[in-house]
């Protein structure tokens, strides 16, 4: 609606996780250094977790454009399953769900991994979501990451969610998998001080060229009224520069903040 108003290609403050807007906040670089380093070392299970809209899916797609052809990647977006239905879905992502005979699973995925690893290739699974994992499904996790020969771990595996995964791997019928976790990071949102370098970035990346648009007073108010969350910033944003368009102004002011927040508190 806005967009030719502003001179943008698209909408800045999409909530589509597209990696053309990563933006390269200490946490989120961090995190993806983090979570390469730990690949490359070949240290098995990572876990990243963050409140919602603190930009984990993102991180999850940057971190797959970042592994290159010396991986194979398995993506489950979302793992709310049973156990062979979780099962079905890696053997799926591996391309080999026709290899399956009478449910066996872990055999199907043992040849794939060690296949993968004669081409020297390191298979990752990644899964967000993780928090929504029923107990049966993380215990097949957990068998998978068993899978090894005498030097190394075959397959590694990424676990991105919200805080309840926390909760769930505390469990003591959980023990053996939480015990197999190297590495944990948890996702921190934006400080006050990245908010302008954040909107700044989101504009540019969206085709926008011309002088800044949201004004100081705006980008406290955004701060406060978000928290720092990416998710939030970028639906106050949007209908902030709704606000504006519809207004006839050009820049984003208190103003513009407020109206998009009332906005939003109706709307839940």
């Amino acid at each position: 609606m806005y967009e030719q108003y502003y001179g943008l290609a698209e909408k800045p403050f999409s909530l589509t996780p597209d990696t053309g807007y990563f933006y390269q906040s200490n946490t989120h670089q961090e995190a993806l250094n983090v979570l390469l380093v730990a690949i490359k070392s070949g240290d098995g299970f990572i876990k990243v977790t963050g409140e919602v809209g603190t930009g984990k899916t993102l991180l999850c797609r940057k971190l797959l454009d970042a592994l290159d052809e010396a991986y194979n990647t398995v993506y489950i977006p979302n793992p709310y399953m049973n156990c062979n239905a979780l099962l079905d879905a890696v053997l799926a992502e591996m391309g080999i769900a026709e290899q399956l005979n009478k449910e066996n699973y872990l055999a199907c995925i043992n040849d794939y991994l060690i296949e993968s690893a004669r081409q020297s290739k390191t298979t990752v699974i990644i899964l967000d979501e993780a928090q929504s994992l029923p107990e049966e499904s993380l215990e097949a996790i957990r068998l998978l990451s068993n899978l090894e020969t005498e030097k190394k771990k075959l397959v590694q595996i990424i676990l991105f969610g919200q805080p309840e995964l926390d909760d769930k791997l505390a469990k003591s019928s959980i023990r053996q998998l939480r015990q197999r976790i190297m590495h944990v990071y948890r996702l921190q949102p934006l400080n006050q001080n990245s908010i302008r370098a954040y909107l700044q970035h989101r504009m540019k990346s969206a085709g926008y060229s011309g002088p800044e648009l949201f004004d100081q007073a705006a980008r406290q108010l955004l701060f406060k009224a978000s928290q720092g969350v990416p998710r939030i910033i970028n639906v106050l944003s949007n209908k902030a520069l709704m606000q504006s368009y519809a207004s006839g102004d050009y820049h984003v002011t208190r103003k513009h903040i407020i109206s998009a927040v009332k906005d939003n508190d109706e709307r839940h």
